[in-house]
Order: C-alpha cells, then structure tokens, then sequence
C-alpha cells in the first residue's frame, strides 16, 4: 500500500473552501485508484470523494457532491481534496488512500482495511 502525507486542514467558517493535499513517496501514484476518507471520533473512515488511476471517473458521496472536487497529479505523486461552500458536518479528519485491487471508484469509496497516515484535520466552525 502506498503511504501518505496529507496536509491543508484547518480551521474554518461555514461557507469557505480549503484545498487539502496528500503526497507518497512510496511508489508512483500511476494506476492507483485513489480516495479521500474522513472519520469522525469514534467511528470508522468514511470515502467521500475516489478518483479512477486510469481515467478521470470519478465518485463523491451524495452529501459532498458539488462541492467537493478530486483531482490528481501523478507526476507530482499527488492526490487533492478541493473543499467548498464547507459545512459544519465536513468536520472530521481526513486521510488519502490508494490501491491496484479496487479499479472501480464507487468500490474504492466503500472500501475498508487501508493503513493510515496522521491525516488532516478538519474544522468547520461557526
């Protein structure tokens, strides 16, 4: 599995936007399905957002949808999180995950067993 550093969370009002960011320098990032989870204390992370490693599908969660943008760039080993019009409910921390074994996006969401990195937090508050 690939390792990530993942980075940009802080803390903000309902309504701003942050960019989040997670890098590996395990492997290259070609071919890896990729997703952004989040969990909040006590419960298990949560895929909010996957990205294909062979085209651009791509798969958000309902309540992320529209607001929420997955990109990547592989020659950077990078994956971002693009986070708009926040909510209180986005608070939580979030952590990159990237895998060959699930191809499809809307698997890569649901999945689970991934090793973690430290995450970024994340803070909407009014």
């Amino acid at each position: 599995q690939l390792q990530f550093v993942e980075s940009g969370g802080g803390l903000v009002q309902p309504g701003e936007s942050l960019r989040l960011s997670c890098v590996t320098h395990t492997y290259g990032l070609d071919g890896y399905t990729v997703g952004w989870f989040r969990q909040d204390p006590g419960k298990v992370p949560e895929g909010v957002a996957c990205m294909s490693g062979t085209d651009e599908t791509t798969y958000y969660i309902d309540s992320v949808q529209g607001r929420f943008t997955i990109s990547r760039d592989n020659a950077k080993n990078t994956v971002y999180l693009q986070m708009n019009s926040l909510k209180l409910e986005d608070t939580a921390v979030y952590y990159c995950a990237a895998t060959r074994r699930v191809p499809h996006v809307l698997a890569m969401c649901q999945a689970s067993g991934f090793s973690w990195g430290r995450g970024t937090q994340v803070t909407v508050s009014a």
